[in-house]
C-alpha cells in the first residue's frame, strides 16, 4: 500500500512541472530550482527530527508525511525517478547494512 502511495504522490509532482505555477505549491517549488527543494527538505528533516523526540505519534506521521513529500519534490527536480530510488533500496536487500556502508566510495577531505 505505501509503495503504491509513493509512487502515486511522484506521478502527481511528476504531471504538475508542466503545469502553470498559479496554485500549485509543487510547481513553484519545483521552479524555484533544487536549491530550494533541498533547503526545504531539510526544514521538513528537522521538524521530522524533533517529533520524533516528542510524544506525539500523530506529529511524527504527519512531519514523516512532509519529509517524503519533499523527498519525491526533490527528486522530480533533479530529474532522478522514484522508480530509481526503489530499484537502488532492493539492489541493497539481504546485504547487512554495515557491509553496504561500507562499500560505498568515501566522500569529502
Amino acid at each position: 500500500m505505501t509503495d503504491d502511495v509513493l509512487q502515486r504522490l511522484a506521478a502527481v509532482i511528476r504531471s504538475r512541472r508542466g503545469e502553470t505555477a498559479a496554485g500549485s505549491y509543487t510547481k513553484e517549488l519545483i521552479d524555484a530550482g533544487a536549491e530550494r527543494c533541498a533547503k526545504k527538505l531539510g526544514e521538513e528533516a528537522t521538524e521530522t527530527v524533533i517529533a520524533a523526540l516528542g510524544t506525539e505519534p500523530r506529529a511524527l506521521a504527519r512531519e514523516a508525511a512532509d519529509l517524503l513529500y519533499h523527498l519525491l519534490v526533490l527528486l522530480e527536480c533533479r530529474q532522478v525517478p522514484w522508480p530509481d530510488v526503489l530499484a537502488e533500496l532492493q539492489s541493497r536487500m539481504g546485504t547487512s547494512g554495515l557491509v553496504e556502508k561500507a562499500s560505498r566510495p568515501r566522500q569529502g577531505p
